[in-house]
């Protein structure tokens, strides 16, 4: 039997988001104001976080859909032309005769690995009305999960509306504070967030501290996951069953220390280790019932680490794949990290986006790693 028929058999994933078409340009070192320096190379790829996140997907082997919209002009074709390319269902997507693609110029720091985003809008937005119920009973028809970027908030609530009426779960890419997300995030069953998004959306003094609140605001959430580039992750995961479980407390931050103690920073290959079950306490914010998991991040070497635009988008798809293969927690956190590392060592978002049959994925990805799905 090969890999690709051991695929889970329910594979079909829904983006709602943004796409667009990025501008790479590398540089020697970030520009200082009103000066003129030469790029050392360019590239011009799709981009945005929804098209990226179901790329990934889809290069690991699984069914995406993508409801967004683009312009009929140049960008906007080659933006569904990629897509295409790389397996992605585009028959959802909305094209407008009249208007602008989105667009990103991104400047890569050779000497930082940074990279400095400059985004110009689609125009006109997708509204709701642009997708007919028809269309939207049709891309959710089958699907195993649905991904959210925040983006394009009236659509995705709409979408997300219909997905809770199917019992299809929802996943969220929380990048940042976005017009409609505190309404969208009601939806979601899993988060996973940028490294700033838990501590200013909570406004707590932690992060440990934050994740907990998170959960205790956000009841239908079942665990967030908060990705610190090369600091690795930490995800809190609620409890489903408590019941016999001691009601003695833990200081959720001093929890996170004693596991980060037992961290080896020193290991090369993402790694995860994870609390029993606790009464997890937050100061001055509550408590519940949960697992705290913390891991590393690959430790790539300098010469192999090219540019990080997209790792956060390569992490979700992991994710949104590990969820459908039924991964267990830890090795859907490592799964992601290895993903994530590998888009890392080329240019763009989806340049370095591996496949499912890259070696490095060998020992997630193999004909025993599918069994059924839940």
């Amino acid at each position: 039997m090969s890999c690709e028929s051991s695929l889970p058999e329910n594979s079909i994933v829904v983006g709602c988001g943004a796409v667009g078409v990025d501008f790479l340009a590398t540089v020697a070192a970030f520009p200082k104001p009103d000066s003129k320096i030469r790029s050392t190379s360019f590239k011009i790829q799709g981009g945005g976080n929804a098209g990226n996140a179901l790329t990934c997907v889809s290069r690991l082997g699984l069914k995406p859909r993508i409801i967004s919209k683009v312009a009929d002009d140049t960008q906007g074709r080659s933006i569904l032309d990629e897509l295409q390319a790389d397996g992605v269902d585009t028959s959802f997507m909305v094209v407008s005769k009249e208007g602008t693609s989105p667009f990103t110029y991104i400047i890569v720091d050779s000497q930082t690995k940074s990279r400095t985003c400059i985004h110009t809008p689609g125009f006109p937005p997708l509204k709701p009305v642009e997708l007919p119920e028809s269309s939207l009973l049709s891309a959710l028809d089958g699907a195993r999960i649905v991904y959210t970027d925040g983006r394009l908030h009236e659509t995705a609530l709409v979408v997300a509306n219909e997905a809770v009426k199917k019992n299809i779960p929802i996943l969220m890419d929380a990048e940042k504070l976005r017009e409609g997300l505190d309404e969208l995030l009601k939806f979601v069953d899993y988060v996973v967030c940028a490294a700033q998004f838990p501590q200013v959306w909570t406004e707590a003094s932690t992060v440990p501290r934050a994740l907990v609140s998170m959960l205790l605001r956000l009841p239908k959430v079942k665990f967030v996951i908060v990705t610190l580039g090369k600091d690795g992750f930490i995800m809190l995961e609620r409890s489903v069953n408590d019941v016999g479980l001691s009601a003695e407390e833990e200081d959720v931050d001093k929890l996170l220390e004693s596991l980060e103690i037992r961290k080896n920073g020193s290991i090369y290959h993402p790694a995860c280790i994870s609390s029993s079950v606790k009464k997890l306490r937050a100061e001055g914010i509550g408590s519940l019932f949960g697992q705290l998991y913390v891991g590393t991040a690959e430790n790539i070497p300098p010469s192999e680490l090219i540019d990080t635009t997209g790792a956060g988008d390569a992490f979700a798809g992991a994710i949104l794949y590990a969820i459908c293969a039924n991964f267990t927690r830890e090795k859907m956190l490592c799964f992601a990290a290895n993903v994530a590392a590998a888009k890392c060592r080329a240019l763009g978002a989806r340049t370095g986006l591996p496949h499912h049959t890259d070696p490095r994925l060998a020992p997630f990805i193999s004909c025993s790693s599918f069994t059924s799905s839940s």
